[in-house]
């Protein structure tokens, strides 16, 4: 392709099937605020609150989000971003070079369901501030359907809404998250500050008592812990494994005039993941000791601590989370039906998530479920490393696929699915966290990508 039909730039193209060009890239700002906005949302308002049922030590959150958040942003930063502003291509478009169109669809499919149930777990969080000026009835933890009819059409009118603003594409969904990082940011600092006081707390040990306390209430008496420092590291590293070691973000740094974008995620991971976590924890430490309850509702939760903006704050954290996972389940669902259009498939991504969202299960396993979807997508961006770095060094062909025109790269497809199946086996079966498999499928699917194509590859000129 020339350069010159690379420039041809028609308003709302989003470069599906084409690298970037120079003059739709955009600068570091645009990342900053989009990383702030998608990670200190919705989900901070679950994932803190599950630490806390899950009986994890107070010191192994601090220390565990610590590092575990420092390693997702250098995943982004040197495994996702040099790959993003070298090839400048969506992950889909890039991976159906490697694997084939066939076999893309496949795995369009998981990831686009899959992001679809992210994403209908932010449209449940923030139905649940939506519900509370009417008064109506907030699903518990332990509900899968939803609790009452008021709360299903409040739960598919914030769909409807998230789903229009995801389909007018990139620059709209960065726009949104721009605007609402920053004000976000200050209610979840302020949240935090808020129920760290009324938690009463002198110093460390007193806090430390306190959270024990909380702990031993929410359990009905028990101290039970299902989580150490090993497993918060992980949790953080990997929460996102999909999207910075599973390559899911080449469809967002494609955009990024350098590589160094890449460091915009520690917006996200530090404030978001870091301080919106362990704040909403706290959150839910003061539900229980104003109230003995334990039930991680976001919307109530919010509202305990900072009445008017906590609600508001939790609408909004949903949309700005839910908003890029809509886009990313529309180009997913797009690379699966050629011809189709990106806005036409957003919207029935939208409409996927909202149906997710009306059962709260979705939001209420989200701990689990993100390791699940991790184990399931990531080790596919394994296959796109190797194939970028190593095909030269290894001496074996970049691109298969595209080379030798076949659908489905059976290649590809014994790398990805072998150490994947054998990580569901363990999960379902051996009781292992989810945390605990993306890494070693991640490696493993690598390794048999490299030693495969070596073995399998026919020479093609």
């Amino acid at each position: 392709m020339s350069d010159t039909s690379e420039e041809i730039i028609q308003p709302g193209d989003e470069f599906e099937r084409r690298p970037v060009p120079e003059g739709a890239r955009k600068g570091h700002g645009k990342f900053w605020g989009m990383y702030a906005g998608e990670h200190a949302a919705g989900t901070e308002f679950m994932i803190g609150p599950l630490f806390l049922l899950a009986g994890v030590a107070l010191k192994d959150i601090f220390l565990g989000l610590l590092i575990g958040n420092l390693l997702a942003v250098l995943s982004w930063r040197f495994l996702c971003a040099p790959i993003a502003v070298q090839a400048r291509m969506t992950l889909y478009y890039q991976l159906e070079k490697i694997a084939g169109s066939g076999l893309v669809k496949l795995y369009n499919l998981a990831n686009g369901i899959l992001f679809c149930f992210l994403a209908g777990a932010m449209i449940t969080v923030s139905a649940t501030a939506v519900g509370i000026p009417f008064n109506i009835p907030m699903p518990g933890v332990e509900d899968v359907l939803p609790s009452n009819a008021a709360f299903v059409v409040i739960t598919l009118l914030v769909g409807a809404v998230i789903a229009v603003v995801a389909a007018r594409g990139y620059d709209t969904v960065a726009r949104f998250a721009n605007v609402a990082a920053p004000w976000m940011v200050l209610v979840f600092l302020s949240c935090g500050l808020v129920a760290l006081h009324q938690l009463g707390a002198a110093n460390w040990e007193d806090l430390n008592a306190i959270w024990n306390e909380s702990i031993t209430t929410a359990q009905g008496g028990e101290a039970k812990s299902t989580m150490g420092f090993w497993s918060v590291l992980l949790f953080a590293w990997f929460c996102n494994a999909a999207m910075h070691i599973g390559m899911a973000d080449l469809s967002v740094f494609r955009y990024a005039k350098k590589a160094s974008a890449g460091w915009a995620t520690t917006a996200g991971m530090f404030v978001g993941h870091y301080m919106a976590w362990i704040a909403a924890a706290f959150m839910l430490a003061a539900q229980i000791k104003a109230t003995g309850d334990s039930n991680p509702v976001p919307g109530p939760m919010a509202a305990n601590v900072a009445g008017l903006a906590g609600i508001i704050c939790v609408i909004v954290a949903g949309w700005t989370t839910a908003n890029p996972t809509i886009y990313r389940a529309g180009l997913a669902f797009q690379a699966m039906i050629p011809g189709s259009k990106r806005t036409t498939m957003t919207l029935v991504a939208g409409v996927l998530a909202t149906v997710a969202g009306i059962f709260p299960a979705f939001a209420w396993k989200l701990l689990g479920f993100v390791g699940l979807y991790g184990t399931i997508l990531a080790p596919m961006g394994a296959i796109i490393f190797a194939d970028w770095h190593l095909s030269g060094r290894m001496g074996f062909q970049k691109f298969y696929a595209e080379r030798i025109n076949s659908p489905i790269n059976v290649i590809v497809l014994l790398a990805w699915l072998c150490p994947v199946a054998i990580a569901l086996y363990f999960i379902k079966f051996q009781g292992i966290a989810t945390w605990f498999c993306i890494l070693p499928c991640w490696v493993a699917c690598g390794i048999l990508h490299v030693v495969l194509s070596k073995i399998l590859q026919k020479k093609v000129a």
